[in-house]
């Protein structure tokens, strides 16, 4: 680590990301805001996060160390400043005036106390391995205990990192909501009960005044917050609706401000008709179908590679879907930041060569009309994945006689499935949890907790292990060739790019519609006159 020079950050207290006013801006007298969610928040703990419904919620109820601006920066929260002392080594510096909901002062220590039971492997939880501080890696395994991980309160207000090895996103990563402080004092008092509405304490801009489970979370302003006064909304109410046309009756007849998608193929309609409201910009995620390596038929490299290739990507993307979605033939989007994508030969081998590949691959892995190739197709209960699960077992029928079960659960049930590998294909999604290309390509480590095809190729583990240390054009390659194993061994089948595709009413104010990663503080919005 010779010649590094120590970094000092320090940005205004005035964040970037509060809700901010042009200059005669008549706000509406009513400042009462009605969101979309695409399904029921499994938990409302940071330590228990799974999809977005989850991360949304949590995104107004806690604040971590650094939020994101509208373009999907890092920059200050309940830090108001931090060094680096060399590559591995941070210290932030909190808000002496940040305060938990209660009205207790946000430490370093809360932070500690959160951190070292995310990576508690008796937590279980889904994004411990965000947690690149050192040690984090021995306490998952079970050889260290919590309290040897790399983060310590040396003051009230001053929390110390030490990570395991060089992270070039770590600003980016520390803006993810399973980063988030923990109030001790009310966790260990109400114990399971901590995230009903009353008891939970959180230092977020908002905190939970009323939960109808299924039906809506509401909402209010923090007293306590820190920048309280920059906060407009005075009640916002989370409506989780997993069904899109349901989504946008609602929307449509003026109970919901903002939606979270639409159905695609009411795109056009919509487009006419409401101009100024439809917005489908690129988003930092992937819709893949994942195939079961651990168990036959899909434990054939030959199978898999059969499935996808006679998924017709550009079809999908052009009529089954419509809205701007890019087909894909790669897990990482082209808007991810340090990754240039290198040329896929798949992506220009014309449909019907591929449908003969594919024909040739499931040959030779032994089925034919007389042995067909029978299967299950998981999916979660929500309208666009029962047409594109319809879309694709027919074209799997048509052009290779695979015989393909549908099924559809709700969401909690289907995370469980996911979970413990209950699934022979199963549909799936993922935006990255910070912009960076490891947030994608590192899902397929052997030991990563969301691997659920249960891919394990120690080539792979090793090009993304050496991208962790690497920089510029070197770290580039090896992303790319990581992409290229997985187009070789296919334990994926990536379909289509996301778009961030939602209806917003003209008189909501402040939507960062530019990030990509679509994190939107409930805090940065706001309701104009109309």
């Amino acid at each position: 680590m010779k010649g590094w020079i120590p970094l000092l950050v320090t940005l205004s207290a005035s964040p970037l990301w509060a809700a901010e006013l042009p200059a005669g801006t008549r706000l509406a007298p009513d400042q009462s805001l009605v969101r979309h969610l695409k399904d029921e928040p499994a938990s409302l703990s940071p330590l228990e996060l799974v999809g977005l419904p989850e991360l949304q919620v949590a995104r107004d109820l806690f604040e971590g160390l650094l939020n994101q601006d509208p373009q999907g920066n890092p920059v200050a929260g309940t830090a108001q400043r931090w060094e680096q002392q060399d590559p591995l080594h941070y210290t932030f510096y909190l808000r002496p005036e940040a305060r938990w909901s209660n009205g207790d002062p946000v430490t370093a220590r809360d932070f500690v106390y959160a951190w070292r039971r995310l990576v508690d492997p008796h937590e279980g939880a889904w994004f411990a391995r965000l947690a690149a501080f050192e040690h984090a890696d021995a306490i998952l395994a079970g050889k260290l205990p919590p309290e040897q991980l790399g983060v310590e309160a040396v003051g009230e207000h001053t929390l110390r990192i030490t990570l395991a090895r060089p992270v070039p996103y770590l600003l980016n990563l520390l803006t993810h909501p399973s980063l988030y402080p923990l109030h001790r004092a009310s966790i260990e008092k109400e114990g399971k009960r901590w995230t009903q509405p009353g008891k939970l304490v959180g230092n977020g801009a908002f905190v939970l005044a009323h939960r109808v489970v299924n039906e809506r979370l509401e909402l209010v302003p923090n007293p306590h917050y820190w920048d309280k006064a920059n906060t407009v909304l005075t009640r916002v109410t989370f409506l989780p609706i997993n069904q899109e046309s349901a989504a946008t009756s609602r929307y449509l007849a003026g109970d919901l401000q903002i939606t979270e998608s639409f159905p695609k193929e009411q795109y056009q309609k919509l487009l006419a008709e409401h101009p100024d409201e439809v917005f489908t910009p690129p988003q930092l995620g992937t819709y893949y179908y994942a195939f079961n390596t651990r168990q036959p038929p899909l434990d054939d490299v030959r199978v898999r590679k059969a499935l996808s290739y006679a998924i017709d990507r550009r079809l999908i993307a052009d009529k089954v879907l419509g809205s701007g979605e890019l087909p894909a033939w790669r897990f990482t989007p082209d808007v991810t930041r340090g990754f240039t994508p290198a040329p896929n030969d798949l992506s220009q081998t014309p449909q019907p060569e591929l449908d003969q590949q594919a024909r040739t691959l499931l040959t030779d892995a032994g089925y034919g009309p007389d042995k067909p190739l029978t299967l299950t197709l998981l999916y979660n209960t929500a309208e666009i994945h029962k047409k594109m699960a319809v879309a694709i077992a027919s074209m799997w029928k048509q052009k290779l006689g695979v015989k393909v079960a549908l099924t559809n659960q709700e969401w909690k049930s289907y995370l469980d499935s996911r979970q413990s590998g209950q699934f022979q294909v199963i549909r799936s999604s993922w935006v990255a949890d910070y912009n960076d290309p490891s947030a994608f390509l590192g899902l397929w480590q052997s030991h990563h907790s969301g691997n659920m095809a249960g891919f394990a190729n120690a080539d792979y583990d090793r090009l993304l292990q050496e991208a962790e240390g690497a920089r510029g054009d070197g770290r580039a390659a090896l992303f790319n060739r990581a992409e290229q194993l997985l187009t070789e061994q296919m334990p994926i089948a990536p379909i289509y790019q996301y778009t961030n595709a939602r209806l917003i009413k003209p008189w909501l104010k402040g939507y960062p519609i530019d990030n990509p990663e679509d994190v939107a503080y409930s805090r940065q919005l706001y309701l104009v006159a109309h």
